[in-house]
C-alpha cells in the first residue's frame, strides 16, 4: 500500500550514483543495441543481452495511468501515446543508468483499479485530453492522499492546459499549481539539472528547428504540493518527455533532449520514492 511510511523506509540504500558512464555514451549503448535487437514497434531485449544483472525482487514498477479521454473515437491522443515502447525505453534507462531495481516490463492501471495504490508513482501523458469520470477523480484524490506521486507529461498550449487544471482542480479542491524553482529536491535527487529543456515531439527534433506545439512556446515545470510541503503532482508542460524516451534508439534523435528527458524522469522517480 502507498503511505508515509513507504517513504521513509527507501532512504537508506536504494540509489548510487554511476561512476564512469555518462548518460549520452548510454544512449548511445541504447541506440546500437536497439538497431541490432529490433522488433516492429518495440525494443527487445533477449536473454544474451549485457543489461546490468539485478539482485533481488524489483523495487520499482513504472506505471502508466489509464484514464478516459476526450476522444470520440479511434486514435485521438490519450493515456495510450507513445505506448508501449516509450515505457519500455525509459525502464532500460533506469536500469542501465542506476541501481534501482525496476521491474522488466511497466505496468498500465486504471485509477479505479485497488492495485493502483500498490505503486507509489504513476505516469500520465497527453494530460490535456484528460475526460476523467467521477469515480477517477475520487481514485486519483485517494491515491495522492495515501502518499502516491502523478507524473504529467506531454500536453501543449493554453487549451489543453485549461482542460487539465480543471480537471485537476477536481481532484484536489483548493489546490494550488506554482512553477517549481530550479532549487527544488525534484531537480537534484539524483541529477543536478539547472535548467528546463522543451523536448519536441519526434518529427519536429529531426526535421524542423521548432520544438513547441500549439501556443506551447515555453517549457514549464509545475507542481503541486500537500501542506506538508511534499510534492504530490509534477507537470511537465509544453514538453515531450515521452518522445524523448521512446525514440533514444533512432539515429538522428539529439541527444540533449534524451539527456534532459531521462535524467527529470529518474529525479522524479528518486523523490517519490524517498519523500
Amino acid at each position: 500500500m502507498v503511505d508515509s511510511g513507504l517513504h521513509n523506509e527507501k532512504n537508506a540504500n536504494l540509489w548510487k550514483r554511476i561512476s564512469s558512464c555518462t548518460l549520452i555514451a548510454v544512449l548511445g549503448w541504447m541506440g546500437a543495441f536497439a538497431q541490432s535487437n529490433r522488433t516492429p514497434g518495440f525494443l527487445s531485449v533477449p536473454a544474451q543481452t549485457n543489461m546490468p544483472t539485478q539482485l533481488g525482487n524489483p523495487e520499482f514498477t513504472f506505471v502508466r495511468m489509464v484514464y478516459t479521454g476526450s476522444g470520440p473515437w479511434g486514435y485521438f491522443k490519450g493515456w495510450y501515446t507513445d505506448w508501449p515502447k516509450s515505457d519500455r525505453q525509459f525502464i532500460l534507462g533506469v536500469r542501465r543508468l542506476t541501481n534501482i531495481r525496476i521491474a522488466d516490463q511497466g505496468k498500465t492501471v486504471t485509477l479505479t483499479d485497488p492495485e493502483i495504490f500498490q505503486y507509489p508513482f504513476i505516469y500520465s501523458v497527453e494530460c490535456g485530453h484528460w475526460n476523467l469520470t467521477d469515480a477517477e477523480v475520487a481514485g486519483l484524490r485517494e491515491y495522492l492522499k495515501r502518499g502516491g506521486f502523478l507524473f504529467c507529461d506531454d500536453f501543449w498550449g493554453s487549451w489543453e492546459w485549461e482542460n487539465f487544471e480543471q480537471h485537476m482542480a477536481r481532484v484536489l479542491p483548493g489546490s494550488v499549481i506554482t512553477d517549481l524553482p530550479m532549487s527544488h529536491p525534484v531537480f537534484h535527487s539524483y541529477y543536478d539539472i539547472r535548467q528546463l529543456v522543451q523536448a519536441p515531439n519526434v518529427g519536429n527534433a529531426i526535421y524542423s528547428s521548432q520544438t513547441y506545439e500549439q501556443d506551447g512556446y515555453v517549457p514549464h515545470c509545475r507542481g503541486i504540493v500537500d501542506k506538508e510541503g511534499r510534492l504530490l503532482v509534477i507537470i511537465n508542460w509544453n514538453t515531450d518527455l515521452g518522445d524523448s524516451w521512446e525514440w533514444a534508439d533512432l539515429p538522428g534523435f539529439p541527444a540533449k533532449y534524451s539527456t534532459y528527458a531521462y535524467q527529470i524522469g529518474i529525479n522524479a522517480i528518486v523523490y517519490a520514492m524517498t519523500h
